[in-house]
């Protein structure tokens, strides 16, 4: 009996599609200072997601905006 492993991989395109399908946040937040002094203070947060799901957890967490209320 022969022992078969399989290693598994995803395409590019496996990958691509599970983000976009779950969405990927990445926050991200520096900074410089120099005896106290803070130089420089960079704050990056990048969302990648589809639309639907964009949509469907920004309503949930109050980011889309009424465009009634506008």
């Amino acid at each position: 009996m022969a022992i078969e492993k399989t290693v598994a991989s995803a395409s590019i395109a496996e990958v691509v599609d599970r983000i976009l399908d779950k969405g990927i946040v990445i926050d991200a937040f520096v900074r410089v200072s120099l005896v106290g002094i803070e130089l420089i203070a960079i704050e990056v947060r990048a969302v990648v997601a589809s639309i639907e799901s964009w949509l469907k957890y920004a309503e949930a967490v109050g980011l889309t905006v009424d465009p009634a209320a506008a």
